[in-house]
């Protein structure tokens, strides 16, 4: 491969994402990403401003690699494997603090293919499985972010010893995050074929199955084949995101089609790629896949690499600074930053969210005259009866045991084809903000408001006892809300009480 992978940048393949709970850290409790989100990978041993080509691209979230350790045998990881660049916050936190304050967030992704050639990829270079999660852990809270990218390619592919470690560290911080009540997802980038994962990408996923290492998504990164075929990008793209779909429907029994689809994403090389010419993702293929990514309702767009987004060396493959094909600048960040709505994680099977850009609600203004009447009602569940609640097929009901107050609370039981959905529209005053809270208990409850503008949500990947969940949310010139709770796909019961409307 050429000269971006040779520099430990680019990616091969599909990335899967495992949903985990959080940190005990006295931090505030990190934003999760949008449920659909573009986030291009962020070269970071070029010395460029995160926050300053954040802005300029209009790229808001950025996925950053590399991260290693600095020579094989350490259990210390360090970006690009340079000890000046240490995991702290005078490395990448002004940057990172600057884009948040913009509504983005960064991405940390290990590995890489340098790393994952040389044996400094954190997993093959550390043989201790509760180190290799306490660095997990460490760059959670040092950078306060809810999501890591582990970029396990080329010769990692082969280290089944480091596969193993990785997804049990994986499901370490996975339970370090559930008692802690810190969201976090992991990706993990493998190769694809232009119908689907190889045999090694997918050892690797059912290695995390028989680890209890939640998948969530899986993301394929769409080029460097060479199979000396003739290519359309775009229709490549769409193939393997296919052979991927029927892969992961024998992985992950039970789910629906649209649950699966919900947990693919897909990664270009805008321009050239390390092959070269017969493998160029144009302008027009740019277009196509991101109408064709909204439309399938897959979960994350991206592309290699932020840098490479320009037209300043037409004709020249794989460079680390510019595609090789004639266009503007940022034109591919700009034809795919539209694909970023819904709000919070969307874990294994989630519904697609709205598909209208993200968004933070406006200031509320001053509300005049009288709150309309059709409120939220019976959010204790205390008539003994759902109505005015409605609940998909049989899955709700109301319960004496376990309350959080009172004497009722509902339970919602989610199957493997029904996520157990209990809602009632309420009519509110326009163009105002609210609050909607609610007390869970149980596994992946989720709560959300749905106006005109699409969905506000939140959610919890686990609850032993009640716990509050809140979410704000702005109405606008519709007064009908539709107020809804959840559980998730094979997950279990959960339960709810004292929904309110504030």
């Amino acid at each position: 491969m050429a000269t971006a992978f040779a520099a430990g940048a680019c990616l091969m393949g599909a990335a899967i994402v495992a949903v985990l709970g959080g940190s005990g850290s006295a931090q505030a409790a990190a934003t999760p990403l949008p449920g659909h989100v573009f986030a291009p990978y962020f070269e970071s041993w070029t010395g460029d401003d995160p926050a300053a080509l954040s802005q300029q691209s209009g790229a808001k979230y950025l996925t950053m690699a590399f991260l290693q350790t600095a020579s094989a045998g350490s259990c210390t990881v360090v970006w690009n494997g340079d000890s000046g660049m240490p995991v702290s916050s005078s490395t990448f936190g002004s940057a990172i603090a600057s884009i948040r304050s913009r509504g983005g967030d960064v991405v940390p992704s290990f590995g890489g293919f340098t790393a994952d050639t040389n044996g400094t990829e954190l997993a093959d270079s550390c043989t201790s499985v509760s180190a290799i999660a306490t660095e997990f852990e460490r760059v959670i809270t040092t950078y306060n972010v809810t999501r890591l990218d582990l970029d396990v390619e080329v010769d990692s592919l082969d280290r089944t010893a480091g596969i193993d470690r990785r997804n049990k560290a994986i499901k370490m911080v996975e339970d370090w995050a559930a008692t802690n009540g810190r969201t976090v997802q992991f990706v993990y980038t493998l190769p694809t074929t232009t119908s689907g994962l190889d045999s090694t990408g997918l050892a690797v996923l059912q290695n995390a199955v028989s680890n209890n290492a939640r998948v969530d998504v899986v993301n394929i990164m769409t080029f460097d084949y060479y199979d000396n075929a003739a290519h359309n990008m775009a229709n490549d793209t769409k193939t393997a995101a296919s052979g991927l779909h029927s892969q992961l429907q024998s992985l992950l029994p039970g789910k629906s089609s649209a649950a699966i689809w919900s947990m693919i994403g897909v990664t270009e090389m805008v321009g050239i790629d390390d092959f070269g010419a017969p493998e160029t993702f144009t302008v027009a293929n740019g277009n196509a896949v991101e109408s064709w990514a909204v439309g399938q309702g897959i979960a994350e767009l991206s592309f290699w690499a932020l840098q490479r987004d320009n037209g300043g060396s037409p004709g020249t493959g794989g460079s680390d600074s510019c595609s090789g094909i004639s266009q503007s600048t940022w034109q591919f960040s700009h034809i795919f930053a539209p694909f970023t709505s819904g709000t919070g994680p969307s874990p294994s099977g989630s519904p697609t969210p709205s598909r209208s850009p993200s968004r933070s609600p406006s200031p509320s203004p001053t509300p005049t005259g009288t709150p309309p009447s059709g409120g939220l009602v019976n959010g204790g569940f205390e008539t003994g009866s759902l109505a005015p609640w409605t609940c998909s097929g049989s899955t709700g009901s109301v319960v004496a045991s376990p309350v959080h107050s009172g004497t009722k609370a509902l339970q919602a039981a989610a199957t493997s084809s029904d996520n157990a959905t209990c809602s009632q529209t309420v009519t509110l005053l326009a163009n105002h903000t609210y609050t909607l809270s609610a007390w869970v208990e149980g596994n992946y409850a989720f709560i959300g408001a749905t106006t005109a503008a699409g969905d506000s949500s939140t959610w919890t990947p686990g609850a032993t006892s009640y716990t509050k969940l809140s979410v704000t949310f702005t109405t606008g010139s519709s007064t009908s809300v539709r107020v809804w709770v959840h559980g998730w796909y094979g997950t279990g019961t959960i339960h709810v009480d004292d929904v309110s409307v504030a």
